[in-house]
């Protein structure tokens, strides 16, 4: 089932006025930063919970930085381009499932599931309420579902799901989920502001 399979986070160093910027307004830059540093420790103990190999792709600081926050782990630089190009840089190393750290929700059922429905299928995606999505699976490269996407838009998951089929890639939903952008979004998670 798991055929080489990794598990790869995507996260950036939860620096004050660099991370969560769209929610600084509702909870300023120190809150915004410490709020995606809980997020992101709670997505990487989801993904360890599932018992396939986790990466963690890093921005915002070197990785030794990344090792005093989280202990020695499998970091790797995201890279250079934009969110597309290094998304799809991941699966030029095989077959991965990438998720973000804003999804408050996730459970290590909910990417085992998307694991499960990769070994099927050649693309999986776990749509987010938001037109996004949270998760993104593939057996291998296709540059083609990244380049030139509408990042940070409502198109994304739609065009994502057009771009598979023109493909002609055989595509596996997971559980759509809602992450945690805006300030709108903090109501339905105030353990998290606790």
């Amino acid at each position: 089932m798991t055929f080489g399979l990794r598990l790869v986070l995507f996260t950036r160093y939860p620096a004050p006025g660099k991370a969560k910027t769209r929610l600084i307004p509702a909870l300023g830059a120190e809150g915004a930063a410490a709020l995606h540093r809980r997020l992101a420790e709670r997505a990487l103990g989801a993904l360890q919970h599932c018992g396939l190999p986790v990466e963690v792709r890093t921005t915002g600081a070197p990785v030794d930085v990344f090792e005093r926050w989280l202990g020695p782990r499998h970091f790797i630089d995201q890279g250079d381009g934009d969110l597309g190009a290094r998304l799809s840089a991941v699966f030029n190393d095989g077959p991965a499932l990438i998720v973000g750290s804003d999804v408050p929700a996730m459970t290590a059922a909910h990417v085992m599931a998307a694991a499960v429905l990769l070994a099927g299928h050649d693309i999986v995606l776990g749509p987010a309420s938001d037109g996004g999505y949270w998760l993104i699976g593939l057996k291998g490269p296709a540059p083609a579902l990244f380049a030139d996407m509408p990042w940070g838009t409502a198109a994304v998951f739609a065009e994502t799901q057009a771009r598979a089929q023109r493909l002609g890639l055989d595509l596996g939903l997971a559980d759509t989920l809602d992450d945690l952008d805006t300030p709108d979004d903090l109501a339905r998670w105030p353990e998290l502001l606790a």
